[in-house]
């Protein structure tokens, strides 16, 4: 069995963004999917509340983009933001025509036991509303949206005969390239890149695969499991972000993680109870005292936005000790909320709670990573060839918290925008082979000592067309600890691991520090313990184990290899994302310190830089200034 696969184009990660995108490439290229567990392993699969769009008559684009920026808490990027909601209406079509079971207004449902949902228009749907929106732009499938969305689009993608995929592959490092040749030309050590694929574990049949690919989608999910209670599925912790940072691309704002105001808090569940409930007309109660609490924070009470919500649960339960808060619907129908809301309704009836009678015991929980690998709308990133959507992606849509339900939606419009783009990009890069002459030229220039400046300049216009780097306006650096701390080292696979390290005793410590230290509410004191004891894993690691080497020389070929590789990464992403909530000296958002509770006078996004030629053992910070606090105002 051949450890080498070639494919045009290479997409990590089978959620909808992945399989929006694949589904949409021309039916010419032929297109490889991994997904890294089974299929419905994934973020998209679990979601339930919809897909956020102006449907709606009354409704606008404008009036959706202005939700989204004050959810954002004046850290969207405006015209990425504008691009990606002003596609909303395509994007929902598009998913009808796909046959995804939207439920329907009552004024256009139909009595008919074998429906043909591709007819839908989006026009026919039911619109529900959640927390900060101004009013109903919902669509969605009952409350299971993210199943019924994701059963219908991997039936599509299994079927289609240029589209392979492979459950079980897990990505673990992008394979880049120079677009030319070095020994040809020399651009001042600045190699042009492009994604050429990546190294991949099979963990079906426990080996190592390459697989070359002309361009690369990442759609490999969140991190959300670097927390202990999580929607996410165990799979989401973060090693997309990671594999693009080592490749070359920077990060921003990974200190914004959202938590999920209302979580099921009942043993160790990860069940959400969807935002619609409280859309619908759900209540919170304090257990103890029976007081309806957000209408003594917000105005918009249970509707206002995330941060807001899950920071007036947190200190509820701050108070109470109970670990927990109600959730009360049982005023609605109890028709209305078995019709409207039957997988809630079934899985906690499951569980003893009649949600038509009794209050849901809720708690936040993490939920969505804002930032993520810096892409513009069409899913650029700084490395030509290389691809971003979904979760892993930061396009400047969520800011500083993401306004309910524009996730799916941008997963949608950024992956089919990737499939508008990429075929013109291969286009492109064909088109590189008549830099031949180009080369042989600068050759020629070097050996009779020529300046060849004009084939410099005409090769970086060459690069400039073939591939549109993303843009950041008003940005702060985040400095990483010591070179020490943010290096991102893997293990020698011929040696041995000493056994008194025990791999899954740390992850699940990990777990807890996150959670504790880098929850709802932080503190320079939280954040500095985080950041030590962190440190202190790594070092018991590297005094436990081999020296460290580069993947390139040696990569995870078992299972038991591959768990300290993982463990690793998610310390070294743990360093990162605490550092950046460290250097962040204000509230805002989902990121609030208990020691800078206001907004800073100018919203600035928080940038982690990888090194020019980054491997998986020098990911580091090329900046070593000093931090300096951010000039804090009132809040407003």
């Amino acid at each position: 069995m051949s450890n080498i696969i070639k494919t045009d184009v290479l997409i990590i990660g089978a959620g909808l963004a992945g399989l929006s995108t694949a589904l949409s490439l021309p039916k010419s290229l032929n297109i490889t999917v991994l997904s890294k567990a089974a299929l419905e392993v994934c973020s998209s699969h679990y979601a339930q509340g919809g897909i956020a769009a102006s449907l709606d008559k009354a409704d606008s684009v404008t009036d959706h983009v202005a939700d989204t920026l004050i959810a954002g808490a004046g850290l969207c990027a405006t015209d990425n933001t504008a691009r990606i909601l002003g596609a909303g209406q395509q994007a929902v079509q598009w998913l009808c025509e796909q046959g995804v079971p939207f439920t329907q207004s009552t004024l256009t449902k139909k009595i008919d036991n074998t429906p043909d949902f591709s007819v839908l228009k989006t026009s026919d749907l039911h619109l529900t509303k959640e927390g900060g929106h101004g009013c109903r732009r919902v669509a969605h499938a009952d409350d299971a949206t993210g199943r019924h969305v994701m059963d219908t689009l991997i039936t599509k993608a299994q079927t289609a005969t240029n589209i392979t995929i492979l459950p079980y592959h897990e990505a673990l490092e992008l394979l880049t390239s120079p677009m030319i040749s070095r020994s040809s030309f020399s651009m001042n050590d600045c190699e042009i890149k492009h994604c050429r694929g990546a190294l991949v574990f099979d963990h079906i049949n426990e080996r190592q695969l390459t697989i070359h690919s002309s361009a690369v989608v990442l759609a490999s999910g969140g991190l959300g499991q670097l927390f202990k209670r999580a929607s996410a599925p165990n799979v989401c912790v973060g090693d997309g972000v990671m594999m693009a940072c080592q490749a070359g691309c920077r990060l921003a704002n990974l200190e914004f993680v959202q938590f999920h105001p209302t979580g099921l808090a009942l043993d160790d569940s990860s069940f959400l109870i969807s935002e619609a409930l409280r859309g619908e007309g759900g209540r919170l109660y304090c257990p103890q005292t029976g007081t309806r609490f957000m209408l003594e924070v917000d105005k918009r009470a249970e509707l206002a936005p995330r941060d807001i919500v899950a920071r007036a649960i947190a200190n509820q339960i701050s108070s109470n000790g109970l670990g927990y808060v109600h959730l009360d619907v049982s005023h609605l129908p109890a028709a209305f909320i078995q019709a409207h809301f039957p997988q809630i309704y079934q899985t906690l009836l499951a569980l003893g709670i009649d949600m038509t009678t009794d209050p849901i015991p809720v708690a936040p929980t993490a939920h969505y990573s804002c930032g993520g690998v810096v892409t513009d709308a069409n899913g650029l990133t700084d490395i030509a060839g290389l691809y971003a959507a979904g979760e892993v992606a930061y396009t400047g849509l969520h800011g500083a918290n993401r306004l309910a339900s524009n996730s799916l939606l941008e997963c949608v419009v950024v992956g089919r925008n990737i499939a508008a783009n990429l075929p013109h990009y291969l286009t492109k890069l064909e088109n590189l082979k008549n830099l031949e002459a180009l080369k042989k030229t600068a050759e020629a220039l070097e050996r009779t000592a020529q300046p060849h400046t004009t084939n410099y300049y005409e090769l970086h216009q060459l690069a400039a067309d073939i591939w549109q780097y993303p843009t950041l306006e008003n940005t702060q650096f985040v400095i990483l600890p010591s070179s020490k701390q943010s290096s991102l080292p893997t293990y020698k696979a011929d040696k041995a691991f000493h056994s008194n390290v025990d791999i899954s005793e740390i992850t699940i410590a990990l777990k807890a520090l996150l959670t504790a230290n880098m929850g709802i509410t932080r503190s320079a004191k939280q954040l500095e313990q985080a950041l030590r004891q962190i440190e202190q894993w790594q070092e018991l690691i590297e005094h436990n184990k081999t020296m460290l080497s580069d993947m390139s020389s040696k990569a995870p070929t078992t299972n038991r290899e591959l768990a300290i590789f993982q463990l690793v990464r998610q310390l070294t992403l743990a360093t990162v994302i605490v550092q950046s909530a460290y250097q962040r000296f204000e509230s805002r958002g989902g990121h609030y310190r208990e020691d800078y509770p206001d907004l800073a006078e100018t919203p600035l996004t928080s940038i982690i830089l990888p090194l020019r030629k980054t491997t998986l053992n020098s990911f580091s910070h090329v900046i070593e200034d000093e931090r300096y606090p951010i000039l804090v105002t009132d809040h407003i």
